[in-house]
């Protein structure tokens, strides 16, 4: 039987959504209901995805009784009230990153979800993709020796973004793709506390932050090193380096098709989309689809590949790099 989707708004990044889910085999996946606050722009979008059903509020998404999850993929600030909605109204949740604006309102969807008994996944989708995979697979058979220094960038120009710039909208560069970063961090180290962490940065005049660079200092002499920036295009690679050897994302780590181990590349091509899509390489989002689709079928309400210990530790992290370059959300002081 079909895992049936509920979409919860009718925005960029859920038009890719639906563009990826159809990669997917329709036995599998169904998209049976859509939503915004808008009711023509929610009939536009189950027309252009040929979705059944079209509501012109989140409350009526929440109430359907024919969907086995509901992806999440208002703006920001949007997420919490939205997806405490869904998992008060019993319905499973995957939830667009960043899950929450703060850590305080990523414990509240934990304590939501796990009072209510329904699955709930932030959308990472970079930690399903085949390269993200294959990293597990070679870390886990000690190809490289001990970890012993990781390094994530990703800088892409963003200033004319009005999510991004502005503060209301749950800007900030951290938020946006410094989480990324961090879980890459987090996914070689296995979910470990770092010991320290040093964040350096400015704002823009918004008072969002435009540019930081975070160091996280782990046990056993072991570093990490993270930068982003809404200014200025990088190269946007990921290094791992260990005593025998060293890996790299050569590019477009937060959504990434090859692999370098000890010089040798890997490729792993991503399925052509149907429709052009808003955001590079957006066919990737079907792996994380499928990974909920095999948590749901097994009874879990969470994922072993991204459990939520591992959402509350990013956001620590995001938290503390906000609060040393000096970024402040109203989130913060509710």
């Amino acid at each position: 039987m079909a895992t049936r989707w509920g979409i919860c708004s009718a925005g960029k990044i859920c038009h890719d959504f639906m563009v990826a889910l159809k990669t997917l085999p329709a036995a599998d996946h169904q998209a049976v209901a859509v939503a915004s606050r808008d009711s023509s722009r929610a009939r536009d979008f189950a027309k252009r995805h040929e979705i059944p059903k079209s509501y012109g509020s989140y409350e009526e998404l929440a109430n359907d009784p024919n969907i086995d999850i509901v992806y999440v993929g208002t703006i920001n600030p949007q997420h919490l009230r939205v997806a405490l909605l869904m998992l008060q109204a019993g319905k499973n949740v995957l939830c667009e990153k960043p899950m929450a604006m703060n850590l305080r309102e990523v414990q509240q969807l934990i304590c939501a979800a796990r009072d209510s008994n329904r699955f709930l996944m932030e959308g990472l989708w970079t930690r399903f993709f085949p390269v993200s995979n294959a990293i597990r697979c070679l870390l886990s058979q000690n190809n490289l020796g001990e970890v012993k220094m990781v390094k994530a960038e990703f800088g892409t120009c963003m200033m004319g973004t009005p999510r991004v710039v502005e503060k209301d909208l749950g800007g900030g560069v951290l938020l946006d793709i410094g989480c990324y970063c961090l879980q890459f961090v987090c996914m070689v180290f296995n979910g470990e506390k770092p010991e320290s962490i040093h964040a350096t940065g400015f704002l823009t005049e918004k008072g969002v932050d435009e540019a930081v660079t975070i160091v996280l200092k782990y046990a056993r002499n072991r570093m990490a090193m993270v930068t982003v920036t809404m200014a200025v295009q990088l190269p946007n690679q990921a290094t791992i380096s260990g005593t025998k050897g060293t890996i790299t994302i050569p590019g477009f780590m937060w959504c990434p098709t090859s692999l370098v181990v000890n010089g040798k590349v890997r490729e792993f091509p991503l399925p052509a989309p149907s429709q052009p899509l808003n955001f590079i390489n957006s066919t990737g989002l079907r792996y994380e689809a499928e990974e909920v689709r095999q948590c749901l079928q097994k009874g879990l309400k969470e994922s072993s590949q991204l459990p939520l210990a591992e959402s509350e530790l990013i956001m620590s992290i995001l938290d503390e790099a906000r609060r040393q370059v000096g970024v402040v959300y109203n989130q913060d002081t509710a």
